[in-house]
Order: structure tokens, then C-alpha cells, then sequence
């Protein structure tokens, strides 16, 4: 009884909260706890209490005059939310294209701190799916080439930082476990705008990916193929990186296509 009734309350705050922000969301100047507490049908002492645990969160601000608008955090959400779900959205149709011109699997990744994160597949239909690869699935950034493609973005400083900070390990004995031989790759990369992974997450598996930058030019996803090593291509790579610029454009960069 006593678990049914801290659920309830819980959701109750949740539904609160959420009706501050949506009278925050209507009103474009900083607003007062008083209109706020009217508006949204509160107490004005729980409409308060709630304010100050989501201006701790930066949910919300707090100005020195007492009124509130919405908070920075809420524009760090919103971007995350931009590159992550419109980017499956608008990238499902070309990786769908892409499938069905190589026939095998098309991976969608983003990097998240020190991993990547495979947002959308294809499954190749062909091989069993390797759980790198899932959806949800997770990877270190040098052992794929969707996370290459994020160091070699990186400063030179940065990627020193991201090998202390992981020491670098290894899944198999291709895997790139010293900074210089990853330097070099990394450098590789840079010059040709598409990155490989040779049997290091996993033997008997390959990759090609190319990066998608968005209307700002910022490198937000990677597009990849993965096959057996066996009927890799190593060609594929132009067919990738002239359908990753396709979903680039259409997230709003402008780039020349490749020929």
C-alpha cells in the first residue's frame, strides 16, 4: 500500500513539473511564481518546491527578481534528441537503399563519451547478427569504424586524453591498441573521409563507415557496413560515403556530392 501510494506521488510531481514547463513554454518573457502558480493550478508553496529542485537540475532558471524561464538543460536535451532521433528517421530510407545494393547489414551509430551507440540496423539477412552491432549495442570508439571516425575528428590533445582515459584495450589481435599505430590510422582517415575496422571488435568481421555531419557541419552519426570477412568489399566504401552524404544533405549540410 505504502509502495502504490509513493508511486502515485511520484507521478503527481512528474505531472506538476510538467505543467510548469508547459506554461513556461507559453509565455516568451521570465515568469512569476504567482503566474506560474495560477496558470498551472498549483499551490504557490508547491509550485515553489518544485521550481527549485528543476532549477538545480537547470531545467528551469531562476532570475534574481524571483521570475523563471526554461533552463539551458532543456536546449542540451532538445540537441541530443536532434541528433539522435530525427538522424534514424531521416537515415532509415538511404540505409534501407544502401542495404539493397550491397546486401548486407547497414549500421547507424553516434558516439556517447567514450563509446559508440548503434542507433539503426539493417539486418544482412545472410550471417547471424553479431551483438556489437544491435541496436542499443555499444562499442569503444577504436574498435569500430564508426568510432574511428569520432577520434579522427578529435585534436590531437583529445585523443591522447581518450587513450588515458581507456588504456586502449583490445578484442582481438588487429585491434589498435597503441596511440601511435592509432594515430596513424586516425590520419588515414582524415585524408580520405571514410574509416575501416579489420577484424578488430571481432574476428571474422569487417567494416566501412563515412561520416554524417549536420547543418552546422558538425560530425553527428556514422554510416556503416558490416560483413564477414569473407565478402567484404573493400569498394563499398564509395556506394557509403555518397550515401552518407545524401543523408547529410538532407539533414541540411551542404556539401558537393561525390562523383
Amino acid at each position: 500500500m505504502a509502495e502504490q501510494q509513493a508511486e502515485k506521488t511520484s507521478i503527481q510531481v512528474i505531472e506538476r513539473m510538467m505543467s510548469l514547463l508547459d506554461v513556461l513554454a507559453d509565455i516568451r518573457e521570465p515568469v512569476s511564481l504567482k503566474v506560474l502558480a495560477r496558470n498551472s493550478g498549483l499551490h504557490p508553496s508547491t509550485a515553489h518546491r518544485i521550481l527549485a529542485a528543476m532549477a538545480s537540475a537547470a531545467v528551469v532558471e531562476r532570475h534574481e527578481n524571483g521570475s523563471y524561464t526554461l533552463g539551458i538543460r532543456l536546449l542540451e536535451l532538445g540537441n541530443l534528441v536532434k541528433s539522435r532521433i530525427s538522424i534514424r528517421e531521416v537515415a532509415r530510407p538511404y540505409m534501407q537503399q544502401l542495404h539493397e545494393a550491397i546486401g548486407e547489414a547497414v549500421n547507424l551509430g553516434i558516439r556517447h563519451e567514450d563509446e559508440i551507440i548503434y542507433v539503426e540496423r539493417t539486418s544482412s539477412g545472410r550471417s547471424l547478427v553479431r551483438v556489437v552491432y544491435l541496436v542499443g549495442g555499444r562499442a569503444p570508439l577504436h574498435l569500430t569504424s564508426v568510432g574511428k571516425l569520432f577520434l579522427a575528428a578529435d585534436s590531437a590533445s583529445d585523443v591522447r586524453a581518450y587513450a588515458r582515459r581507456t588504456g586502449l584495450p583490445g578484442k582481438t589481435p588487429h585491434s589498435l591498441t597503441r596511440l601511435d599505430a592509432l594515430d596513424k590510422e586516425l590520419d588515414k582517415i582524415r585524408r580520405h573521409e571514410v574509416a575501416f575496422d579489420n577484424e578488430e571488435a571481432e574476428i571474422g568481421l569487417r567494416c566501412i563507415a563515412a561520416p554524417i555531419r549536420n547543418d552546422e557541419g558538425q560530425l553527428v552519426a556514422g554510416l556503416s557496413v558490416s560483413a564477414p570477412s569473407d565478402r567484404h568489399d573493400p569498394d563499398w566504401a564509395t556506394t557509403i560515403k555518397a550515401t552518407a552524404d545524401k543523408i547529410a544533405r538532407a539533414l541540411g549540410h551542404q556539401a558537393p556530392p561525390h562523383p
